[in-house]
């Protein structure tokens, strides 16, 4: 490929005329075909002195190797470069990265970070060798193409363990005493190229320690120089070329970002290897030396450190990132449960809860700013569990939160502090006043609320009262960030039981104006507030009369900003108050239909803006909209009982159905299915609406959704079982739901869950289309038996009694015509074999009364249709019978006991805050010095060792044959069985058998043992038990 050509047209892109623009973008687009072009792209940027023809040109070398150096599958329009190609580029990257200026350079370090995460170390093994070169050179370019290539090579092995890491500790041991050096160079200078270049050292040994530590690291010389650098890091005071003036691009500086990771790996080596009480079992006995030695050796050291650095920022001395804010934080949440770091700790936490964690609670500048100026990006900030992750002031929470849990007598220094703030307001002139100290202090209280109000809490009798003097005042605060926080200290205390009812419905007013707010956050937090008050018998009451009201506030906020939680609310408030907004459910569907369509556009423009191929990710409007289908899903269930309203939504409904569908937003597919599920099962029918969705349904499943079948499943049986008739008629619905039973066994994608699936809709139409898909039957029994023969895909135990169970089906559906199925391929034998072999393992009451009808229906054929292959084990079917109705009454015992098990699982999640209330002991325990000096076993190493224990079991058990994946009985399972009296079937069917076939039935009779045909017996004289109680008690007449 000629490079002055692709240079023409790269400059062309950079041409204000669109025409022009547009014409050179398609002439490379079509270039991206030669496979010379990475290497024409290579030429320009080596000869290239134009900045923006050379910034477009790494653009295209970024975006050319992101794209067609590993390609996904899923894309298979982004073609993958020849080896040649690859091999050709490797050579020329590391010099160009050498010798490139910083704009350039950033794009060609992300260009070798995806290389060596594909090439290292099998495709490119020669590039440890070029960078232990390149840093021992003396030229700054050279050097600083060096440690971008160790920080790429640490990169790769940052979460491989054990031989996974290969020769990783041979590069580590080469590597980072020259890595070392440097820093200790670079920390004394103050370019931002020297930032730079210690930020990239910071970061490789981050991604050295993250899952391991390296041996190399692991001698107490090595890691303490290691944790040298890093505090010199943290402690360097910011250079100039690090201070500029707008305070987001400062966060991004290179030196702060150097500053960040050393204060993340000090933080790393500490939570994950220098803390014996979080070591988890799977590393405990490796880390352990190691872990003594840091906590007494350095661990300290390292708060110290901390500690000066708060010390510099509470006097302003020194400006802090919020990463660096986080971090400090966050090592002291973690100095909390340690004995000995507690005793260094302890003596600092009252200067600490006031002086540094009460500001960083407080609002700051920049909240205060978005508050009143955009308002929608301070709730999401505020709102959004991603964005709090790293959030300084969360970490200021949770730090609370696990001193006062684990050291409950500091509980009292912090209220002792909120309660000084509380009252100098309340004191203070009106001038005089600072409500953002009043806003932090009502933060802070809110925070601790769980430990307030925990059990035995000697402190939760008073909350109340500070309620009435401290909070209720705010609801009427010239300050909007103060009413926004009085309704969320409410919620946070959404377990506090109001012993004057008339301070609770104060409260319940006050919130209810709220919502009608002239602030954004005020109403939100308002609406967050109100769902925790129905829990109370007088506010629910009060509600009932104005919930139409409430819901349309409700919907109007959730229209002015996408707030997941507010979803949470509508979908409580449609549960609780079902009958109440049953008159307005068809406005509210609307409504719900409108404000989720509104985002989905939102979302597909979007995408359609990245030029995305799919706009499968979970954001923030992403999940408000998941929020509102399952409002939506909510409500229709409340609606069973009016078929005449859910025939309306299905309509309103079909719009939301196909946007979702048609544009593959895979996220929020579940709940689309669900709301399918929830309407075809309500009606217990299927409307003509209803059949365009599975019309959408088919469609999807064809156009790459195979791999969702799982969450389409109920939908489908409902229209097998409720839609039957009409599939008869149109025998096109029957054809496709077949079609998708071929594809997901066909499919090598799939996995045994699926085709359980696949071998579910089988049963479903064998089911409920009986006598009328003779044709597919054949295609059923080879289907299952092909699989069932293939010895290596059939291992689990559950997937091989579903298939089995397809043929069983098929037997029960026309057993003349399975057993000619059956003998065409001569699998007769093999089957029954099968059959008889998992008999045990068909445990539900489901899987024995479809044996039963099976076995009852062949049991009435004609002597002379049986197979010759099979008339010689024929008797071993009344065998298979007595096992089964032996076993029958076990079965129903473990259905009624599974149906009480739901009942109380439903009922025991209203109850779950109570287990997650902090536990205070007794009264000496908080009051007790001694037990403050313990060291606090960590509950999330514990839990972390449990998922190991538990990994390690599915390990162990792999796809074993003899796994213990017993089919467990469901309680919701509806099929065309539950109608039939399994001990009736047998008494009539025997009566029939004795009748027409008497010498048959006496040849059977005499093959059975004498407990066999008791077995049988009783279970005859028990369908004569059951026939005389229905005559005892008649079903109700139907009004």
């Amino acid at each position: 490929m000629d490079p002055a050509v692709l240079r023409e047209r790269i400059q062309a892109t950079l041409t204000p005329d669109a025409n022009i623009r547009r014409q050179a973008e398609l002439d490379l687009r079509h270039a991206e075909e030669n496979p010379g072009m990475l290497d024409a792209l290579a030429n320009i940027l080596e000869m290239e002195q134009d900045n923006g023809v050379r910034q477009a040109t790494v653009v295209y070398v970024k975006n050319k190797v992101s794209h067609a150096w590993s390609p996904l599958d899923d894309y298979p329009q982004n073609k993958r470069l020849t080896d040649q190609a690859k091999a050709s580029f490797r050579q020329r990257l590391i010099p160009l990265l050498a010798s490139q200026p910083p704009n350039i350079r950033s794009q060609l370090v992300a260009t070798l970070q995806t290389i060596l995460h594909s090439d290292f170390p099998e495709k490119w093994p020669g590039i440890f060798g070029i960078t232990v070169q390149l840093l021992q050179a003396q030229g700054v370019g050279e050097v600083f193409a060096g440690l971008q290539c160790i920080l790429g090579i640490c990169r790769v092995y940052r979460f491989k363990t054990g031989g996974e890491r290969g020769d990783f500790e041979k590069i580590v041991t080469m590597t980072f005493p020259t890595l070392l050096a440097m820093g200790n160079r670079l920390v004394n200078e103050t370019s931002i190229e020297a930032g730079e270049m210690l930020r990239a050292i910071m970061k490789a040994a981050k991604h050295a320690i993250y899952y391991e530590i390296p041996q190399h690291l692991r001698d107490q010389q090595n890691i303490i120089a290691w944790c040298t650098l890093f505090i010199h890091v943290i402690a360097k005071e910011p250079p100039q070329s690090a201070m500029v003036e707008d305070l987001d691009e400062r966060e991004t500086n290179h030196w702060w970002k150097a500053k960040k990771w050393a204060y993340a790996n000090l933080n790393r080596l500490f939570v994950r290897y220098g803390n014996p009480s979080t070591l988890q079992k799977n590393n405990g006995d490796e880390y352990q030396e190691f872990s003594k030695m840091f906590l007494e050796s350095f661990a300290p050291e390292i708060l110290k450190a901390y500690l000066q650095e708060i010390e510099k920022w509470v006097r302003k001395t020194t400006w802090l990132s919020k990463a660096a804010l986080t971090h400090i934080i966050t090592y002291m949440d973690e100095c909390v449960k340690p004995k000995l770091m507690w005793g260094h700790l302890k003596p600092h936490v009252e200067s600490l809860i006031s002086h540094f964690i009460f500001p960083v609670l407080c609002m700051s500048e920049e909240d205060l700013e978005l508050f009143e100026s955009d308002p929608s990006e301070y709730l999401h900030r505020k709102l959004n569990f991603y964005e709090q992750v790293s959030a300084p002031d969360v970490a200021a929470m949770n730090f609370l939160v696990s001193l006062t849990k684990h050291r409950k007598k500091q509980t009292f220094i912090a209220l002792n502090f909120v309660n000084t703030v509380v009252n100098k307001y309340e004191a203070a002139a009106e001038a005089d006043k600072d409500p953002r100290e009043k806003e932090g202090a009502l933060r802070m209280i809110g925070t601790l609320a769980s430990v307030i109000l925990g059990k035995k809490s000697p402190i939760a009798g008073q909350a109340e009262e500070f309620f009435v003097r401290y909070v209720f005042p705010e609801f009427r605060s010239p300050h909007g960030y103060l009413r926004a926080r009085a309704c969320d200290t409410l919620e946070k205390f959404e377990q506090l039981e109001f012993k004057d009812e008339n301070n609770l419905l104060f409260a319940y007013r006050n919130i209810l104006e709220s919502m009608a707010d002239e602030d954004l956050p005020v109403r939100v937090e308002a609406a967050l507030a109100l769902q925790p008050l129905i829990r109370h018998d007088v506010i629910r009451t009060s509600m009932q009369q104005s919930i139409p009201q409430i819901m349309q506030q409700l919907l109007k906020l959730a229209n002015e900003v996408d707030v997941d939680a507010l979803a949470n609310v509508m979908e409580d408030f449609v549960e609780v108050f079902a009958t109440e907004l049953t008159p307005f459910a068809v406005a509210l569907t609307e409504q719900l239909r409108d404000t989720y369509l509104r985002i989905i556009r939102e979302v597909v423009e979007r995408g359609t803006e990245n030029d995305d191929d799919n706009f499968g990710y979970l954001d923030d409007k992403s999940v408000t909209a998941l929020g509102v289908l399952q409002t939506i899903g909510t409500l229709i269930l409340t609606l069973e009982s009016t078929p005449e309203v859910l025939l309306h939504l299905e309509t309103i409904l079909m719009p939301l159905i196909q946007t979702t569908l048609d544009n593959k937003i895979y996220d929020l597919y579940t709940e689309v299915f669900e709301i399918i599920d929830s309407c075809t099962f309500a009606s217990k029918s299927i409307s003509l609406t209803m059949w365009q969705a599975f019309e959408l349904l088919h469609k999807t499943f064809k156009a790459g959704a195979e791999l969702y079948l799982e969450d389409m499943l109920p939908a489908l049986e409902n229209y097998i079982q409720f839609g039957s008739a009409h599939m008869v008629q149109n025998p096109a619905y029957t054809q496709a739901i077949v079609d998708m039973i071929r594809d997901i066994f066909e499919d090598k994608k799939v996995g045994g869950v699926d085709r359980i699936c696949g071998c579910k809709l089988a049963e479903g139409l064998m089911l409920s289309l009986r006598g009328n898909i003779d044709e597919y039957i054949p295609e059923f029994i080879n289907i299952a038996m092909s699989h069932l023969l293939n010895n290596q895909e059939v291992k689990v135990k559950s997937y091989r009694v579903h298939l089995v169970e397809m043929v069983i089906n098929a037997i029960y559906y026309n057993p003349q015509l399975a057993l000619q199925g059956l003998e065409v391929s001569n699998n007769t034998n093999k089957f029954f074999s099968l059959w008889f072999a998992n008999i045990d393992s068909m445990s539900r009451v489901h899987d024995k009364k479809l044996s039963i009808c099976a076995i009852i229906s062949l049991l009435n054929i004609p002597a002379q249709a049986v197979p010759q292959s099979v008339q010689q084990g024929w008797p071993k079917l009344l065998h298979g019978l007595t096992k089964l109705y032996a076993t029958l009454p076990q079965a129903l015992k473990n259905r009624e006991e599974a149906k009480k098990e739901e009942e109380a699982f439903q009922l025991a999640e209203d109850d779950d805050y109570e287990d997650e209330e902090a536990e205070w002991g007794e009264e000496a325990d908080w009051a007790n010095e001694v037990d403050e000096a313990e060291d606090i076993k960590d509950e999330n190493a514990a839990y972390l060792d449990f998922l190991n224990e538990e990994a390690a079991k599915i390990g162990a058990l792999g796809e074993d044959e003899d796994d213990d994946d017993e089919l467990e009985e469901e309680s919701l399972l509806e099929t065309p069985l539950d109608v039939i009296e399994p001990y009736a079937l047998l008494r009539d069917g025997l009566m029939k058998l004795r009748q027409e076939q008497p010498q048959f039935y006496e040849g059977l009779m005499k093959e059975l043992d004498g407990s066999e045909q008791q077995i049988l017996q009783a279970a005859v004289a028990q369908a004569d038990v059951i026939a005389a109680q229905a005559a005892a008690n008649p079903p109700a007449a139907v009004a």
